[in-house]
């Protein structure tokens, strides 16, 4: 039988765009936009109890189902959402992710804040928190091809 277990952990990634808080917070709340930089949702519904669905992979396999459901969004300054992330029938993880924007001189700090609940080592926080860095450097470049 595998082992069963959960690893709970929270990170922080930091990061300034020089975009206003309302480019940024667009690049989330638009699907268009979004898939500049994440990938193309297949159901988006960007409010609150809303929900936002994506799945695919590499044509090889395997396939990634993001799933999220919207908590709480304050325009141009916060967006709070939980999500499952499941590869093929495995669940790999569910978190709570608080995405808050600050306007600063030229630009927006942006703070990802991710808690997650990690199972039976099918992810860790540490390759969660790498494959984070990736997507907001993606979401920079995006930001930077916008102006």
């Amino acid at each position: 039988m595998n082992e069963r277990f959960v690893k709970h952990a929270t990170f922080v990634v930091e990061k300034v765009y020089a975009a206003s808080p309302e480019r940024v917070y667009h690049a989330w709340a638009d699907p268009d936009a979004k898939a500049k930089w994440f990938s193309k949702p297949d159901i988006f519904e960007f409010r609150v109890g809303g929900r936002e669905y994506s799945s695919g992979g590499p044509p090889e396999g395997p396939v990634f189902t993001f799933d999220a459901s919207y908590q709480e969004l304050v325009p141009d300054r916060r967006i709070v959402y939980t999500y499952t992330l499941d590869s093929g029938d495995t669940r790999m993880s569910v978190s709570i992710t608080t995405i808050d924007l600050m306007e600063t001189e030229g630009g927006t700090k942006l703070i990802f804040t991710e808690q997650g609940a990690f199972f039976d080592g099918h992810d860790t926080p540490e390759v969660r928190e790498h494959g984070t860095h990736a997507l907001l450097d993606a979401l920079g470049k995006a930001l930077e091809g916008e102006e």
